[in-house]
């Protein structure tokens, strides 16, 4: 297994762990790929009552692995588009575990980590956990089919406070707002984290199961439908000249100056 992953069993519950805190836990293309298929996974798995994600070090992750996305060889457009849908297929894979999920932030969690976060059951933070999506500095769409899980969690208005800024919210607002169900110490995040695994893993699981498949169709019935497009929205940006703009800015700390090229 890649060492960026680490999945431990604990009785009942199941944890995995992003192992790259040296670079901040950058989400990189083969991380994406092995997360997808450890969630896939869950589905053979009858032993598992209950999911945790977390991450080591100071945070949770600083999303996507821009070298990574700037430094490789591009393909034909073709071939951009279906990599790009990996995101999607993630997001589904996680929605999709039928075990509860829980996933335990630290620090700076932003772009698809927020997104990985979105996608679980339920979010318990740190104290000092900081999260939000930075792909609009970028001259980006937030994509991954990943919008609705923002709208359904704090509504249309913070949904848009939250994907429009590219701001860094901290935890005790996006307690309040719904985003984040419980805030501790972060001394104490993996423990509260592994009580609220526990709560769930000693129920029967069949019902447990059943009830969170349930909410989550009626809640997404129309998620597909109307976010088919966001890879297409994604492909525009990469392509403009805002975006090659926003990537030299970030790289070299400075202001970015936008044309809406």
């Amino acid at each position: 297994m890649n060492s960026n992953l680490i999945v431990k069993q604990q009785g009942h519950i199941s944890t995995i762990t992003l192992n790259r805190a040296a670079k901040g836990n950058a989400l990189s293309t083969d991380m994406l790929t092995e997360l997808e298929a450890i969630a896939l996974g869950f589905a053979d798995d009858e032993y598992t009552r209950a999911v945790i994600i977390r991450a080591e070090g100071a945070n949770f992750s600083f999303g996507m692995d821009l070298d990574e996305m700037t430094n490789r060889e591009r393909p034909s457009l073709l071939m951009l588009r279906r990599e790009a849908e990996l995101g999607a297929r993630l997001m589904r894979a996680l929605r999709d575990i039928h075990q509860p999920t829980i996933c335990a932030i630290q620090g700076i969690a932003t772009g698809g980590a927020t997104c990985i976060a979105s996608a679980c059951d339920f979010r318990i933070a740190a104290e000092n956990a900081r999260m939000g999506y930075g792909e609009v500095k970028l001259g980006i769409n937030l994509m991954w089919n990943a919008l609705p899980l923002c709208v359904h969690l704090v509504g249309p208005a913070r949904a848009k406070q939250l994907i429009m800024s590219g701001k860094l919210v901290a935890a005790d607002a996006l307690a309040q707002w719904g985003f984040v169900d419980e805030i501790c110490p972060p001394e104490e995040l993996d423990a509260r984290a592994l009580a609220w695994a526990n709560d769930y893993a000693v129920l029967p699981p069949m019902a447990v199961q059943m009830i969170k498949r349930s909410i989550n169709r009626f809640a997404g019935a129309l998620d597909e439908a109307i976010m088919h497009a966001d890879v297409d929205q994604w492909l525009l940006g990469v392509q403009s000249e805002d975006f090659t703009e926003a990537v030299s800015a970030f790289m070299q700390r400075r202001p970015g100056e936008f044309t809406g090229n």
